[in-house]
């Protein structure tokens, strides 16, 4: 084979259009001597035959695999019987003090409020008796806030007059 038919087989087999026969071709040709400007496809190839040649132990292989695996699988944490024991105990122990606190409160307060009326007629009485009561105190409180706002203008009063004087007398 001359060095133009090899540089058209490598051309070939850099765009992977060589068949497994050509492919044979280059391997045997790079075998041999070479011209300069194909030392370095030389060189690839020459690699490529050295590694088809090196073997993998089979149990080597599988403990690698294995060690690259376990690497990259992030272990769980893992939630012991005593700990799961432990978080059972506290949710029995809020359980329990939920339990005593509502019977406690049960105990203080035995008549717990209920509808006072049967009949809603009479409730609506008595709702208005109440907010009528509540409406006379408003009334009651603003009259003598009144008489307050009443004071408060008489002191500014007084005060405007001391604070005039002081002006003048400046």
């Amino acid at each position: 084979m001359d060095s133009r038919e090899i540089e058209q087989l490598v051309e070939k087999y850099w765009n992977c259009e060589t068949l497994l026969e050509e492919e044979k071709q280059l391997r045997d040709f790079f075998r041999g001597n070479m011209p300069e400007n194909l030392k370095e496809t030389a060189e690839l190839f020459r690699y490529f035959e050295q590694q088809q040649n090196v073997a993998i132990g089979q149990s080597s292989f599988d403990a690698e695999v294995k060690k690259k695996i376990a690497a990259s699988v992030p272990k769980a944490k893992s939630v012991s019987l005593f700990n799961m024991a432990r978080i059972a105990a506290g949710v029995v122990v809020l359980v329990a003090a939920g339990y005593f606190v509502r019977e406690e409160v049960r105990k203080a307060y035995p008549d717990e409020p209920k509808d006072t009326f049967s009949d809603p007629r009479m409730a609506l009485e008595e709702t208005k008796k109440a907010l009528m009561m509540i409406s006379n105190s408003f009334n009651k409180a603003h009259k003598e806030a009144s008489k307050i706002e009443m004071f408060n203008e008489a002191e500014q009063q007084i005060q405007g007059k001391r604070i005039d004087e002081k002006k003048t007398n400046i």
